[in-house]
């Protein structure tokens, strides 16, 4: 098939031609899907999109109009797409269900340990040749109460990270899961005690109408003061405006985040020549206690080779019109 893959990355395009191996005739796109941008896949019978290219009703009636059968995403969530519409119009839509849950949990973890010991500040400092150590202090991560929202895949990753650092583990998620409890002494508990009980809060769950801002004002008043929390899952899991309200008070002493909720347009690009449009991105990166990272959790060698692999296989699939066992 003839394939245009919109938001193209060099980071990514290598292993996508790999796994390819000549089968399929591949267009990379730099530019976001949009309805500016769909006449680039002219011909093609089949589009890849990434994170942040939105496929709301307008542009899926318009792709298929253009002849677009097959949607393949290079991403495990899927909330950027109008799934009712997509079905309206017998497009076939498969995903990357998993790439390497531990690329995004050993994120995580790297954030909460950079945040802690203040390794940013040090380093800037060791550069300044400033070598004093007022202000670096950190806590042990041992004994340290930690709440695990989500415990699908990348949260499984996050306990047993956790649990070899000796941290009192609880967890919140629909459904429990027993190996856990066994393995790395997990207590599920309700979210009103998670936020209550713990020290530090990392978020694994999908961005779902019930999970969105699962993060506002009403539950950062339940947190300890100083809480650390970290998002390396989805930024619409997170009400921004009331995490800085809370970093401002003191309520959070940390906010890790690798994603954020009006990241399309900003993410993946150099902006270093531009003048930053968005005022609470602005204040996000005026705190010292906010480390910022532009949604690279996923970005590992593992991640990328099984990301790519997957898609050509779905595309493959596609083509065959078999399952892949992929499709939602």
């Amino acid at each position: 098939m003839k394939i245009a893959i919109f938001s193209t990355h060099k980071f990514e395009q290598d292993s996508i031609i790999k796994a390819n191996n000549r089968k399929h005739e591949l267009v990379f796109i730099e530019e976001t899907l949009s309805e500016k941008s769909i006449p680039l896949a002219k011909d093609c019978k089949a589009i890849c999109i990434f994170v942040n290219d939105k496929s709301d009703a307008e542009i899926l009636k318009k792709l298929d109009k253009n002849g677009i059968k097959y949607i393949a995403l290079r991403s495990a969530g899927f909330n950027h797409i109008d799934l009712a519409e997509a079905k309206k119009l017998g497009l076939k839509l498969a995903r990357v269900p998993e790439y390497s849950p531990h690329s995004v949990s050993e994120h995580a973890m790297a954030l909460m340990l950079a945040m802690n010991r203040k390794l940013v500040h040090a380093h800037n400092r060791i550069n300044k040749l400033n070598f004093s150590l007022n202000g670096l202090v950190g806590f042990d991560m041992n004994g340290k109460t930690v709440g695990i929202i989500g415990t699908g895949k990348i949260g499984q990753q996050m306990a047993k990270i956790l649990n070899g650092f000796g941290c009192e583990i609880l967890a919140f998620d629909v459904k429990e899961n027993e190996d856990l409890k066994n393995k790395y002494s997990v207590t599920y508990v309700d979210l009103k005690t998670l936020f209550a009980k713990s020290d530090i809060i990392t978020l694994h769950v999908p961005l779902l109408p019930k999970t969105e801002h699962i993060i506002n004002k009403k539950n950062i008043d339940l947190m300890k003061n100083g809480v650390m929390l970290v998002n390396t899952s989805r930024g619409g899991l997170v009400n921004t405006v009331d995490v800085i309200a809370g970093i401002k008070s003191e309520k959070i002493g940390y906010f890790g985040m690798d994603v954020y909720e009006d990241e399309g347009g900003l993410f993946f690009e150099d902006r270093s020549e531009t003048i930053l449009q968005d005022d609470v991105f602005s204040r996000l990166m005026s705190f010292q206690n906010v480390l910022i990272t532009s949604h690279q959790a996923f970005l590992t060698e593992t991640s990328l080779k099984n990301i790519a692999e997957i898609t050509i296989y779905n595309l493959d699939c596609f083509e065959k019109n078999i399952e892949s066992g992929n499709e939602f």
